[in-house]
């Protein structure tokens, strides 16, 4: 007679999923599983309230779907990973712990040291698979060196593929484990709670992928459009895997459109900005491009800068469209990606505010904040970044709103003040013929003239 495995830890990190998650099948293949969150202190403190807030009821919710197989649940423990999983391990009799692998700077490192902890104690942590399409790392140029361009790395990524979706687990198949010390699982916003979860990720999925308006066939045309909104809006179940990027490139591959096809390679843009990070850990705080640390920007604690900071930060520029999106990302906790550009693109080369401090007010308000995809992007905007734009690509914040916004209406949503002021003085409102709107104030810099001072920067820097 065989003896029964030991049990199996599969310990939760970005991927609050049943369905297509190798981690978490490899860890029930034992037949027993402890279903593992640890809090752990470093992440929390540097979260912010958006991504707690989502955190929060994304453990109601994986722990709602765990219980519903009749098991006791998530096990929640607080405390610093490397001391936390020997601990769990060792009551349980665990021999491996199961995890997706992480490549962000933070998680090698933490990992790295949870892996030497377990060894130390006699147990395996096993990685399988990752949240990527393809893992940081795979592809690679012939001679062996990572990509430093987009476009011949989107080539191989098509040329490499991605695997089918893996199976969905039958949480009644498996016997789930309770740990003594384990928390109750922290409590959750409702409003949050009901926008969080694979169920809702999945059926929003499938709603925005087959519309016929505004959906994966009108992506290519109408993506840049914040007032229709034709965007998928997964990005925040991407950061927190309540879907795998390989489900929505199989969903999308039904789709033999322009659309999908664009939207895939949004996918594969994800997966570049990991891999760069994977690359240089470094860019996470460092111009990918070293000569742009001699690139002068404004000290962000002088009065006038940190009044145009906070002017930024609050959708108080004067400029509409900046300030239509900095109030819907304080609403929402989301931004649309169009306007996501055109607001750093003012912080950095209108206000001339270092980019790193516009990042990490986005990684504060965000519930999508994900370190590649934040980090990497402004770097984009910012022209430091590999395969970043030129610098010299200054958004106009009055001619993006014209062209992507060309009724207001992303605006007028926004930005009530403005909501009666006809369309010929909208996307400039100081030359309404009577004046501002009252509480909208008048713009806080020339654009004109900050276009140049910027880009007189920039040529002493070259110089």
């Amino acid at each position: 007679m065989n003896s029964p495995q030991p049990p199996a830890v599969w310990w939760v990190r970005r991927d609050f999923r049943l369905a297509d998650n190798p981690a978490l099948l490899a860890a029930a293949s034992s037949g027993t599983v402890v279903a593992l969150f640890v809090l752990d202190p470093v992440l929390l403190r540097s979260a912010g309230p958006a991504r707690t807030a989502w955190l929060n009821a994304a453990l109601h919710d994986l722990n709602a779907d765990l219980r519903a197989g009749g098991g006791p649940g998530l096990n929640v423990l607080r405390g610093r990973p490397a001391e936390v999983l020997p601990r769990v391990a060792r009551a349980v009799g665990a021999e491996q712990v199961h995890v997706s692998a992480d490549f962000a700077p933070y998680g090698r490192r933490r990992d790295a040291a949870v892996e030497a902890a377990l060894a130390a104690a006699g147990v395996e942590l096993q990685a399988t698979g990752s949240p990527y399409a393809v893992a940081p790392g795979t592809i690679v140029k012939s001679d062996g060196t990572p990509f430093q361009v987009f476009t011949p790395f989107h080539r191989a990524w098509l040329a490499h593929g991605v695997h089918p979706p893996a199976a969905t687990l039958d949480p009644t198949t498996v016997e789930w484990l309770a740990v003594n010390d384990r928390e109750s699982v922290p409590e959750a916003d409702p409003e949050v709670a009901s926008r969080v979860g694979e169920s809702v990720a999945l059926t929003s999925w499938r709603t925005w992928l087959d519309r016929d308006r505004l959906g994966a066939d009108d992506y290519v045309k109408m993506n840049n459009f914040p007032g229709a909104d034709g965007t998928s809006h997964m990005s925040k179940a991407l950061r927190w895997g309540h879907v795998h990027p390989r489900t929505l490139l199989a969903g999308l591959s039904t789709h033999q459109t322009k659309g999908a096809a664009a939207h895939a390679r949004q996918v594969a843009w994800r997966d570049f900005f990991a891999d760069v990070l994977y690359q240089r850990p470094d860019a996470v705080s460092e111009p990918v491009r070293s000569e742009f640390k001699q690139m002068r920007s404004d000290d962000p604690s002088d009065p006038v800068t940190a009044a145009r900071f906070e002017a930024w930060k609050q959708g108080r520029t004067g400029y509409p469209l900046v300030d239509a999106g900095m109030r819907q990302m304080l609403q929402d906790n989301w931004m649309h990606n169009r306007i996501r550009l055109v607001t750093a693109s003012f912080l950095i080369k209108d206000l001339h505010v270092p980019w790193t401090d516009g990042a990490a007010y986005f990684m504060e308000h965000l519930h999508d904040g994900d370190i590649a995809q934040n980090q990497l992007n402004w770097q984009w905007v910012a022209g430091c970044g590999t395969d970043a734009a030129p610098y010299f690509r200054v958004f106009n914040p009055t001619g993006q709103a014209e062209k992507f916004d060309p009724d207001a209406d992303y605006i007028r949503r926004y930005v009530p003040e403005l909501a009666d002021v006809k369309n010929d003085h909208i996307f400039e409102p100081w030359t309404s013929p009577g004046g501002l709107p009252g509480g909208y104030p008048a713009p806080i810099v020339d654009h004109a003239a900050e276009r140049l001072e910027s880009l007189q920067r920039y040529e002493a820097m070259r110089s």
